[in-house]
């Protein structure tokens, strides 16, 4: 996928096409012609030329069920990712993966060491 062009020279193109046209603005900069006529215009209707973002949002199909997870989690703390699927398919009728739970988990920070990190070896290395 292309990255957006740069503010700097969407700028530039708007303040060219502003001094002479719209057309010749595009052809000192190498862009489009339909982009600086649609830069321009954007500007004179919001007064701004900023990119929109790219790509897809990013969302999950557990999104929805965010509620009925953290319940769980409540519930009881060192559930496994496994009793918490298979809670998911038979109350929610939704089949997920272990990958898709856990990064969607991970993101919210809902993870945990379930066990205590031990002391420090006193003869061994650290």
């Amino acid at each position: 996928m292309g990255r957006p062009y740069s503010s700097d020279l969407r700028e530039r193109v708007v303040d060219a096409a502003a001094a002479t046209s719209r057309r010749q603005a595009a052809a000192r900069f190498g862009v489009g012609i339909a982009t600086a006529i649609r830069w321009a215009a954007a500007v004179e209707a919001t007064g701004t030329v900023a990119a929109r973002p790219q790509g897809r949002p990013r969302t999950s199909k557990l999104d929805p069920h965010e509620a009925f997870l953290r319940g769980l989690i409540d519930e009881k703390d060192d559930i496994t990712l496994e009793e918490m699927r298979g809670r998911l398919l038979a109350e929610c009728d939704l089949k997920v993966g272990l990958g898709t739970l856990w990064a969607f988990l991970d993101a919210r920070h809902l993870t945990f060491k379930k066990r205590q990190r031990m002391p420090p070896s006193r003869s061994g290395r650290t």
